[in-house]
């Protein structure tokens, strides 16, 4: 299955569609990850605070893909951005995933209150410069955490990955990010189980009407605004149905009726409180 593929704001191109691995044990990542490539998927996304990249590598190594088929993501945790401890940090994951260089590496979370989120960026710009990383981001970050590392390098995050699903939209980043041209990645795109998402009428009616599943109705909403997203499952079945969602499209009526579901209802937590 031909996943799309999105050019990025440094020229570099991302698949749309990817297979994240937040909560997926470590000592079943190697299998779950192989499932996911036999499915189609060529984009993982983990981080280092996951505690499976080794478990990623193992995966990568395995399956025999050719490298330069594979989008790999893993991110920086928020007690390494001081001084110059982000270039160990990625030295330390690259090793774990067995690679030499990762496609993209984010800033996990701007941990304001440590204050070193600045420091982070500008060393994630050395990590790229030196060819450590193709294509450097951010994760979870908010306006005026963008403004002050875009003041202080001149360099704008590739991406922002940030809590996105229908009842929290987030548009003061999504508008920031079409602005300055940060591609916007979704986690949690499916409101992470914790609220009925799926019984919400606008949902259930378009499920109904293309004969897909709620889940696949949603994926497709977040692929019509450009966003990227990486749903994640421990199971084949799953991964497979997460990732046919490209034989179809919702109408303007489907997806403004999914739109207005907005209502705030963040059910992760806030950027400010995460150091």
């Amino acid at each position: 299955m031909s996943v799309p593929t999105l050019e990025l704001n440094d020229g570099h191109r991302i698949p749309q569609l990817g297979f994240g691995v937040f909560k997926v044990d470590p000592a079943e990542t190697e299998r779950i990850v192989l499932d996911a490539l036999e499915a189609g998927y060529r984009h993982i996304d983990t981080a280092a605070i996951y505690g499976n990249e080794q478990g990623v590598g193992a995966a990568i190594a395995a399956s025999g893909i050719p490298r330069e088929e594979l989008f790999i993501t893993t991110k920086l945790w928020n007690d390494r951005q001081a001084g110059d401890d982000p270039l160990a940090a990625i030295d330390e994951s690259l090793d774990k995933l067995g690679l030499a260089q990762v496609d993209l590496y984010l800033t996990h979370w701007p941990a304001p209150a440590n204050g070193h989120f600045v420091n982070a960026w500008t060393k994630l710009v050395e990590i790229r410069d030196a060819g450590k990383a193709r294509s450097i981001g951010v994760s979870n970050h908010l306006p005026e955490h963008l403004d002050a590392i875009i003041e202080a390098t001149g360099v704008t995050p590739a991406v922002d990955q940030i809590e996105l699903h229908p009842a929290y939209q987030q548009r003061e980043v999504t508008s920031y990010g079409a602005r300055a041209g940060i591609a916007i990645e979704a986690w949690g795109p499916l409101g992470q189980g914790k609220y009925p998402l799926f019984d919400e009428e606008p949902v259930a009616q378009a499920a109904a009407a293309h004969g897909k599943t709620p889940a696949q109705v949603v994926l497709r909403w977040h692929l019509q605004q450009g966003y990227i997203v990486f749903p994640k499952s421990n199971r084949l079945e799953r991964m497979r149905e997460n990732i046919d969602v490209f034989d179809f499209e919702l109408t303007t009526a489907q997806q403004d009726a999914i739109t207005a579901l907005e209502r705030d209802g963040r059910v992760s937590a806030h950027p400010s409180e995460v150091n």
